[in-house]
């Protein structure tokens, strides 16, 4: 009987069957990678800047209307990451998220107002000219308050009476009070005289006090 022989696993090295991982290589990945969505990304950015071109050459007529001594109104087109189209400082126009559609809109206190929304260059410049027909006119109304009400009104313009009659009023303000105040002296003597009369605290029974 032949004795039995054992077979003891070899030890084998750990990287003999195991593929080593390449650094460079997954760093040469990424900047392709980021390469790629960099070149789309300035390709969707070129796409906005092209669309927002074309409203800001539409546009040039209207602001080229505007009176000479009119600077409320910024008209440029901002390319930044997010190209906005400016018409002054609270008001603009971008892209939505489709790439397509523009967006007026207008920063107020209480957030962002949309003013217009369309995919056609139309209703913007529709909705632009109407926004500085607006302002316009709001200028022009805070000129004129500034011109005829250079001081604050007085108390009698407000209510509608007329200066003569608003004396008349105080000077019979002033009457009244006067005979009102002469009627309670009076009365006020006749009543000290008459507490004199009557022995004053003598009367109470407090002769200490008379």
């Amino acid at each position: 009987m032949e004795d039995p022989v054992f077979a003891f696993p070899t030890r084998r090295h750990a990287g003999s069957d195991l593929k080593t991982a390449d650094l460079k290589g997954a760093m040469r990945k990424a900047r392709i990678e980021e390469a790629e969505r960099s070149s789309a990304v300035a390709e969707l950015r070129g796409a906005e800047l092209a669309r927002l071109e074309l409203l800001k050459d539409e546009l040039a007529p209207v602001f080229s209307q505007l009176p000479d001594d009119v600077d409320m109104f910024d008209f440029g087109l901002v390319g930044t990451e997010k190209p906005r189209l400016f018409v002054d400082m609270v008001a603009f126009v971008e892209m939505g998220r489709d790439r397509r559609t523009f967006r007026f809109i207008q920063d107020t206190r209480g957030g962002r107002l949309v003013l217009a929304e369309s995919e056609r260059v139309e209703p913007l410049v529709e909705a632009v000219t109407a926004y500085l027909g607006r302002r316009l006119v709001e200028r022009e109304r805070a000129q004129a308050g500034e011109i005829a009400v250079p001081t604050p009104q007085p108390a009698h313009a407000a209510r509608g009476a007329s200066p003569a009659g608003d004396r008349r009023y105080v000077v019979g303000d002033l009457v009244f009070a006067f005979v009102l105040g002469a009627i309670v002296g009076a009365n006020l003597l006749l009543l000290a005289a008459w507490w004199k009369s009557r022995g004053g605290f003598a009367w109470l029974g407090m002769p200490g006090l008379g």
